[in-house]
This record gives structure tokens, sequence and C-alpha cells, in this order.
């Protein structure tokens, strides 16, 4: 157990050590417990990507429908970051709650599955890599801390299937760090990357379309069998979108454009927009040539119009 203290509201359910994997909790959560289900009474649970994917998938409906039906979006940051939660009933209870406890529990949040404890991403000041820590949540109503059951972090990831979830989820995670920690010098963030963020980590089957359409093969140099796995596998799919966000926020390039495609482009905004400001202008002059032919119909004469 780390000595390190967090700083925390003063009315934060989290205790404020940092825990490491090998220390223990005493926690235990089951049927029979006299506070069953009351955590999901109450529920705010962030989706990660890979929550996103399981859940879609075992609803049997594409990542556009769930978003719509099944969440509400929240910034991240003060630019903008578009973030996910679960989105409750009028109550705040969580929409997979049943009596029977978990109508999804086999394809979980990773939020779920870590309660009562945490991840706790971190990137230390002038280190590349991020850290990963964990922390423990105390809420008034769980009495699971009452079992008799002592774990570590550790043994609890493996025994809930969180290693997955953390291990797909990491690029994730580490795009949302380092731009916290780059602030200014990178700045803030244009729409268009910010709806590339959202897309390319929560509605990937709309990022899939994108992907497939015909400006992105034109603009990146992707193999056909590349495509043929970002067509049909959700995971290299969300892969390929944390490779583009890191090029398209950080300049990290791992995705090979095309030779000239750039400049391609940019004639091709180039012929568009002068093609829309010449129909603006014809469009203009039609319009006033049909109301200085109402005017003289009328009888009105020129220099009143």
């Amino acid at each position: 157990m780390s000595d390190e203290k967090l700083d925390l509201p003063h009315n934060s359910p989290v205790q404020p050590t940092r825990l490491e994997l090998d220390d223990k909790i005493k926690f235990r959560c089951h049927r029979g417990i006299s506070c069953w289900n009351q955590c999901c009474a109450q529920a705010d649970v962030t989706l990660a990507p890979y929550d996103i994917l399981r859940l879609k998938n075992h609803l049997g409906i594409d990542s556009t429908r769930f978003l719509a039906e099944y969440s509400v979006p929240f910034e991240i940051d003060a630019h903008g970051i578009p973030g996910i939660k679960l989105r409750t009933d009028d109550s705040g209870a969580c929409l997979f709650m049943t009596e029977e406890g978990c109508s999804v529990y086999e394809d979980r949040p990773t939020a779920c599955r870590y309660y009562p404890s945490g991840l706790l991403a971190m990137r230390a000041l002038g280190k590349p890599e991020d850290e990963q820590h964990f922390l423990l949540i105390k809420e008034d109503h769980c009495k699971g801390h009452e079992e008799d059951n002592l774990i570590t972090i550790g043994d609890y990831r493996k025994e809930q299937g969180v290693e997955i979830y953390d291990e797909l989820n990491r690029d994730y995670y580490r795009i949302i760090l380092k731009k916290k920690s780059t602030g200014p010098t990178i700045g803030a963030p244009s729409d268009m990357s910010l709806q590339l963020f959202f897309m390319a980590s929560y509605d990937v089957d709309r990022f899939r379309r994108f992907v497939m359409s015909e400006s992105f093969i034109k603009m990146y140099d992707i193999t056909d069998e590349q495509y043929d796995k970002l067509e049909k596998d959700d995971i290299a799919l969300m892969q390929f979108g944390f490779d583009l966000m890191r090029q398209v926020f950080f300049g990290e390039i791992s995705i090979k454009e095309r030779e000239g495609a750039w400049d391609k482009r940019a004639d091709e905004r180039r012929e568009i927009l002068e093609f829309r400001k010449q129909a603006e202008i014809e469009e203009h002059l039609r319009k006033q040539e049909a109301a200085r032919k109402a005017a003289i119909d009328s009888g009105t004469d020129d220099a009143e119009i």
C-alpha cells in the first residue's frame, strides 16, 4: 500500500490511499447480501471504448443505436473531449438492473467489474509512460466490505475478468492523459478532431463506414488485407482508431498517407469552394433578376427596390 495520498473532495467515498496489485481488500458481493442491487440503483458508470463493444454486441445492436438508447454524453476536460456514461432511468438506476442482478453481467463495463476498487491511471510529469495504480471505494450502503473475504487487488482483477478490459482500453486512456498533460502546448482540439475522437472511441460502426469510404481509401495507404480485417474485426478497428487519433492529435505518424494525397485533397477542396462561391453568386444574381421582374410587373420603380 502506497503512502501517497489522493487529492479528493471531502465527501468522496474513495479512500485517500493509493493501492497496488499486492495490496489486499476485504470484500465480497453475492446474491444474498442485504445491499443487493443498491450500487446499481444509483449508477454513475463511465464507459470506455471496449465496454461499448462488449455491450452493443451483447445486445445485438450497432454502436450508433447503443449510444442513442443506452448512453449520455459528458465532457472529460475543459477542451470538450467527449466522454460517455451509461444512461439511467428517472430514479437513477442502471437500465440493465433487474431483481436478479445485472442483465448484461457477462459483458458488464470496466467500472462495474472493478467495484469497490477502481483503476487510477496516472502519468508523472516528464515521464513518457503512464502508470496504473488502484483505489478503494467505500459507500455507506455497501455491506460487501463487512464480508470475511480478503483478496489482493491483482486476484480481484482476475476474478472479475477486468484485465482484458484494461489491456484493450489502455491506449484510449493514454490519449486522454497525454492530451491533459500537454495542455496549451497542443491547444484546444478542432471540432473535426473532436468528432473523430467521439466516432473512433465510441461509435465504432459509424467509424467503420468512415474508414471504408472512398475519400478515406484515397487518403491512406492501407493494404487490402488490413481493410479486410478492419471490416470484420471490431477490436482491430478500435485499435486502428487509437492510432489515427494519435496521428491527428499529436502528429505520431503510424498510418501511411498516400503520396500527394493531402495536396490533391486541398486542390479538390479549393475546387469545391470555388464551385460553391460561383453557385452563390449565380443564385444572388438570379434573385436580383427575379425581384427586378416582379417590380416591373407590379409597376414599382427600380429606384424603390
